[in-house]
């Protein structure tokens, strides 16, 4: 089993399973074994009120599992839903890469997988709704 490896920048927060973790005043890499664990840095966090976009809302349904406020079972079925709208919109091939490991991920219950490839899409969303208006 190799885990989930994140690298951390000193002082740098995250959460853990629920619990509010602080790295220590040096940069390290953390290797957490246990499979499925949730894992949210806190910088990585978004605002329920900053979930005004297709992306950071898709972003923010998984976020609610990896904070612990919402279980799998709620979420997976919304989150798969938006994600199959959001690749009706994104046509490239490696925002269609990033959706299908989104997708996959979560269907596996990698959630923080799930939001790395999504996070991947938000400068893309910025550059869309730039580019219409």
């Amino acid at each position: 089993m190799s885990g989930l490896v994140i690298r951390l920048a000193a002082y740098e927060r995250f959460l853990l399973n629920g619990a509010v973790v602080e790295n220590g005043a040096k940069r390290t890499s953390l290797s957490i074994k246990t499979a499925h664990a949730n894992v949210l840095r806190l910088r990585d966090a978004i605002h329920p009120d900053e979930a005004r976009t297709p992306v950071k809302r898709t972003c923010y349904l998984v976020q609610l599992i990896l904070a612990g406020d919402a279980t799998p079972e709620e979420i997976v079925g919304p989150l798969l839903k938006s994600l199959e709208q959001l690749s009706q919109v994104f046509t490239d091939a490696d925002s269609r890469n990033l959706l299908n490991t989104a997708s996959e991920a979560a269907i596996k219950g990698e959630f923080y997988q799930s939001l790395r490839a999504l996070r991947l899409l938000l400068p893309r969303e910025e550059r869309l709704i730039a580019s219409s208006s």
